[in-house]
């Protein structure tokens, strides 16, 4: 494993944190009406299959640009070198450098993408959303995990390659019953994500069969009111459900006299404290992280693609995307935005509400693979170097793979495990 690639710490707070707003006014923006994931539609393509992507991260985030459009890079090449798109090169277009996310939507409609991968902040995804349903073209973003997406009006344009913030919800309660506790206690930040997330837990606790001794908001800056809270409690595992207050949450804990080893982060609260907290005030708190850290040979593969590449965050999300829409429009045997949409849950060994149930195709793990599959029927099944997409009828995948991290005396993070929750979204 190379460490140097491990997913940087701080991304789930400072990515995606002002999304509700944007999704809220989402309902009422977008030009699109029906649902494009399950009609039935007519080849109209142009013979070219073009890939867009957005590459919306700036500041301090902007270092999640390069191994998303890496990644992007790597799976055009490998459709191309298999085949291409019936016989013809896959076309990644030009990105739009400066540009914001709606900008660079408009600027791939222009070009007349057929399917556009991204954006990466939550927050950005309602305006890409509305001109790219508009222009009936599928969105598929390898990063936004804000909940309320899932029922976004895109009119079955829009699709996600990353799980949603609540599928960690069951994640959380089972590290907690692993270790033995039959109570748990929850203190969340206040906001959506916090909020949603919490009601996860409740609900997964429930289910498991273990008892919520307290539930306790607090805002960043004043969580010690919630923290006394909680210790009153004195649950057997504290979750700790943060984002930019974390830091400060874990602290007023440490204060109260909390164990580390009760304490579970959520993936938001992630991050490398080390002498920020004092020594051992972590010591076997346990966190999550979406996704998996990618395969060697992936790395690898997009070294040959970018050899100064030093992060992949995202990346493997981002190859899944492009390569599940290329399927796509390989068993639509067309290219045009609306044939993709129409296949894409097919491509993914997803199933619809009202289905048969018939059981999923074997997996394929490549496109290669994959296309050769569809020689001998329609049912194909991409797992890809993220894990299983199988999107829903939300364009969610349904199952989430999440990275383990074991904090040690010196209050940082090492992987430790994976574990899988059958939902993406709930």
């Amino acid at each position: 494993m190379n460490t140097a690639f491990l997913r940087p710490v701080d991304i789930r707070r400072t990515v995606l944190a002002a999304a509700a707003c944007s999704i809220l006014a989402l309902a009422a923006c977008s030009g699109a009406t029906g649902n494009a994931r399950v009609e039935p539609v007519e080849a109209s393509g142009d013979g070219t299959l073009r890939v867009g992507l957005i590459l919306d991260s700036t500041g301090d985030n902007a270092f999640l640009n390069a191994p998303q459009l890496a990644a992007a890079k790597l799976a055009v090449q490998e459709i191309n070198a298999a085949g291409g798109h019936k016989g013809k090169p896959v076309e990644l277009l030009p990105t739009g450098s400066g540009q914001d996310a709606a900008g660079q939507a408009q600027a791939l409609v222009a070009a007349k993408a057929d399917v556009v991968i991204g954006p990466t902040d939550s927050s950005h995804a309602a305006a890409a959303i509305d001109i790219l349903s508009r222009a009936r073209t599928p969105l598929i973003s390898p990063a936004n995990t804000a909940a309320g997406l899932s029922t976004a009006n895109s009119g079955g344009y829009y699709f996600r390659t990353a799980a949603a913030d609540v599928a960690q919800g069951p994640v959380l309660v089972k590290l907690a019953k692993d270790a033995g506790a039959n109570t748990v206690a929850v203190m969340y930040q206040e906001g959506s994500y916090g909020k949603d997330l919490s009601a996860a837990v409740a609900a997964s606790a429930g289910e498991a069969g273990l008892a919520v001794a307290a539930t306790a908001g607090f805002k960043p800056g004043e969580a010690g009111s919630a923290a006394a809270a909680v210790d009153r409690a004195n649950a057997d595992a504290v979750i700790v459900i943060a984002r930019d207050g974390a830091q400060g949450a874990l602290a007023e804990l440490g204060n109260a006299g909390v164990d580390g080893k009760r304490i579970i982060l959520s993936d938001g609260a992630f991050a490398r404290y080390g002498s920020r907290l004092p020594a051992k005030s972590l010591d076997g708190a346990r966190s999550v992280v979406a996704g998996q850290l990618p395969e060697a040979d992936f790395q690898a593969r997009l070294l040959t693609v970018d050899p100064g590449l030093k992060d992949v965050s995202f990346a493997a999300e981002a190859y899944d995307a492009v390569t599940v829409a290329a399927l796509a429009a390989a068993r639509a045997q067309d290219d045009a935005g609306r044939s993709i949409a129409a296949n894409l849950i097919a491509a993914s060994g997803g199933t619809v509400e009202g289905s048969t149930g018939k059981p999923a195709a074997d997996a394929c793990l490549t496109y290669k693979d994959c296309r050769a599959g569809l020689m001998s029927g329609p049912d194909i099944n991409y797992d890809g170097v993220s894990g299983p997409v199988a999107f829903d009828a939300n364009g969610d995948i349904t199952t989430a793979t999440f990275t383990v991290y074991t904090y040690g005396a010196d209050n940082n993070p090492a992987p430790s495990g994976r574990e899988t929750a059958g939902r993406a979204a709930g």
